[in-house]
């Protein structure tokens, strides 16, 4: 069953409702247990949000809750319902990337890709508060999603740009 909207905290006989990209879902008997991780990839067929840790560590879990960067595989589903989610398919698409998507493509910021979902989403999380941020914000703020890969010169270079763009006024 899908409804117009969620309140927060919101779950009835109809089930725990989540509001996910812009849609608003209602999902059957979701366990106290469940993360929300495991609600968007396996209930919503979401798979930007990678399992890499299962503890909140390494950030390939990323997605937004009311804007904010959050790990998705430590928070509970039951505990986001009603609030305002985002994953990787929701910040934009293909032909409408998000500013932080086209620089990370212009810069082909990505060699295996398992970490992409963090980086994208923690850095469009840094930039919507702050698009000024210095080098050294942008580093804190990526020091928790771990690359393997050794990509970290053009990730850096991929969020400068994205900065750049949202700072310059629109056209």
């Amino acid at each position: 069953m899908t409804t117009t909207r969620c309140g927060a905290g919101e779950k009835n006989e109809a089930g725990l409702c989540l509001q996910v990209n812009g849609r608003v879902h209602t999902l059957d008997d979701v366990p106290r247990e469940a993360t929300l991780l495991h609600l968007l990839r396996n209930d919503l067929g979401l798979n930007g949000p990678k399992y890499g840790c299962g503890l909140g560590q390494c950030g390939a879990c990323t997605v937004h809750v009311d804007g904010i960067a959050a790990r998705a595989c430590v928070i509970p589903a039951h505990g986001v319902a009603g609030r305002t989610i985002t994953t990787l398919e929701g910040l934009g698409t293909k032909a409408n990337w998000h500013p932080v998507q086209a620089a990370f493509e212009e810069a082909q910021a990505a060699q295996c890709g398992y970490c992409l979902n963090g980086m994208v989403m923690q850095a469009a999380a840094l930039l919507a508060r702050d698009p000024n941020a210095s080098e050294a914000r942008i580093r804190s703020e990526l020091s928790g999603n771990l690359c393997r890969c050794g990509t970290h010169i053009e990730i850096l270079d991929a969020v400068q740009r994205a900065a750049t763009r949202l700072r310059a006024p629109a056209a």
